[in-house]
């Protein structure tokens, strides 16, 4: 049997439409050989917080399948995410899972999951969020496409002997996995390694924020789709520009491919790509937005 894959880095993200509202979580995991695996799924209720957490206990389920030994690590644009598993949680566990104020902490189930499956082989790096990151772009992108009632075509793990070396469930020893939370885990992982069959599309959904050594890897017939799909989007934010319409923040969002909070974050003006945009005012429940050409006025790059 050859030697599997080691798994280099892993990048998590959770979107959410509506907060709460519906979500989606993604996972994109690096392999030292090259290759990449893609997980995420949907919620139909949910928060943000919860996607992002779920997306890490998804991840780290998967390292613990590996049964790899060297350390990893785990990106994630959420300060909040890795403030939990790495300072707060200490302290809520002894308090009884109240916070300072004497209230409950939200998403108890969930941290409880992480604080079980984080380890001392897992090294947590904050990522910006949206700063054309590779990793960060696609798992947002996997993300809000569940989020959004979709499903997104995943980059499939090719089937090596990494899939092969996994213990089957009838090789794991059943009083070892005698809590149901376990159980419930090695479900998952045998369901995972089921979706990971030849007949699944591997083709990854187009997002401009493709760096150039990440899409010298694809096919050439791929990367005429992105650059297509991104000359496509950006026409539509020149006619946005060019008519002086004034669009949302969820339909900014749309037209950057990123998170609603992305947008509304930044600020009142600052530089996308070609343009600058501006906050204009709000209309009801409402942020509208202008763009304006970057090379007709001016202003500094983000």
């Amino acid at each position: 049997m050859s030697t599997q894959p080691t798994i280099q880095s892993i990048y998590t993200d959770g979107a959410c439409t509506g907060n709460p509202g519906p979500g989606g979580w993604g996972v994109v995991v690096y392999f030292s050989d090259g290759s990449i695996h893609e997980m995420g799924d949907a919620s139909p209720h949910t928060t943000n917080n919860k996607m992002e957490m779920q997306a890490a206990i998804a991840a780290l389920q998967f390292l613990q399948t590996s049964q790899q030994s060297e350390s990893i690590t785990l990106h994630t644009d959420s300060e909040y995410l890795i403030n939990c598993v790495t300072k707060w949680v200490k302290g809520w566990k002894k308090k009884g899972w109240k916070k300072s104020d004497g209230k409950p902490v939200q998403n108890q189930d969930l941290l409880e999951t992480l604080d079980e499956l984080n380890t001392q082989q897992v090294k947590w790096q904050h990522v910006r969020g949206h700063s054309g990151n590779i990793g960060n772009e696609r798992c947002d992108a996997i993300a809000r496409t569940y989020a959004s009632g979709k499903i997104p075509s995943l980059q499939e793990l090719t089937p090596t002997s990494f899939y092969q070396s996994l213990p089957s469930p009838n090789e794991l020893d059943v009083a070892k996995v005698a809590d149901p939370e376990k159980t419930l885990r090695i479900i998952n992982q045998s369901i995972q390694k089921v979706s990971t069959s030849a007949s699944e599309i591997t083709v990854m959904e187009p997002s401009t924020g493709t760096s150039a050594a990440a899409t010298d890897e694809k096919p050439s017939e791929m990367r005429v789709l992105q650059l297509r799909s991104l000359v496509e989007t950006l026409r539509i934010a020149d006619e946005i520009s060019e008519k002086g319409y004034l669009i949302s923040s969820s339909e900014l969002a749309d037209l950057m491919d990123v998170h609603a909070s992305a947008v509304t974050s930044r600020g009142d003006q600052w530089r996308w790509r070609n343009w600058i945009v501006s906050r204009v005012r709000r209309e009801g429940n409402q942020i509208l937005w202008e763009l304006e050409r970057g090379d007709q006025v001016g202003g500094e790059e983000e």
